[in-house]
């Protein structure tokens, strides 16, 4: 099977994560997309947000009801930093038939090299560099052997992130439309985000 792996914090996911995953499984041809709650990103400060299991709640309820969409708790059950390739090597010794196809924002894959052991990684998995709005994905500057490694994939362009929804709502100011219904309800009914 052609499994694509989505990573993130999703604090909240949003309606350009799910574009994002369609969009690479009909162009990739992928069987399903494996949407991944980072439990502790090393990319990024955690902010003050969603609880753990709240942001696995939210995925699940984003992507119900989707054929070839899943969730896994596999970073959140691991614990500490989730490094990629850790979470890469759990899942091909759980899924040895499996080709994996981790899915990053075009933004990302210019820091592909800083990644820990990008060199190992790169022989596990073939990422794909979402074109982002206001990002090239520069791969003219990465080393051959990331370079070959990496698959760049189209998307609808929509400037969205979960930082604007977390600011919007400690604003005070609604979020739908931008996140699935059953999300907006969940983000209203726990009072998330709110200052």
């Amino acid at each position: 099977m052609k499994i694509g792996l989505m990573g993130g914090t999703f604090d909240p996911i949003h309606i350009g994560h799910l574009l994002a995953a369609q969009s690479v499984c009909e162009e990739l041809g992928l069987d399903e997309v494996w949407f991944m709650p980072a439990n502790v990103p090393p990319h990024k400060e955690r902010p003050v947000g969603a609880a753990p299991h709240q942001r696995l709640e939210m995925v699940r309820l984003a992507i119900e009801g989707h054929d070839r969409f899943r969730t896994t708790a596999v970073e959140l059950e691991k614990g500490g930093v989730s490094y990629s390739i850790e979470t890469v090597l759990l899942l091909r010794n759980q899924y040895p038939g499996h080709d994996f196809y981790y899915i990053i924002g075009a933004d990302m894959v210019r820091y592909l090299p800083k990644w820990v052991r990008i060199d190992e990684l790169t022989g596990l998995v073939t990422f794909v560099g979402l074109q982002r709005p206001g990002y090239e994905a520069g791969l003219d500057g990465l080393p051959q052997h990331i370079r070959a490694a990496v698959r760049l994939a189209s998307m609808p362009q929509i400037e969205l992130s979960s930082t604007l929804i977390r600011e919007r709502k400690a604003a005070g100011l609604p979020v739908r439309y931008m996140v699935p219904d059953r999300v907006n309800h969940y983000i209203e009914v726990n009072r998330l985000y709110e200052t």
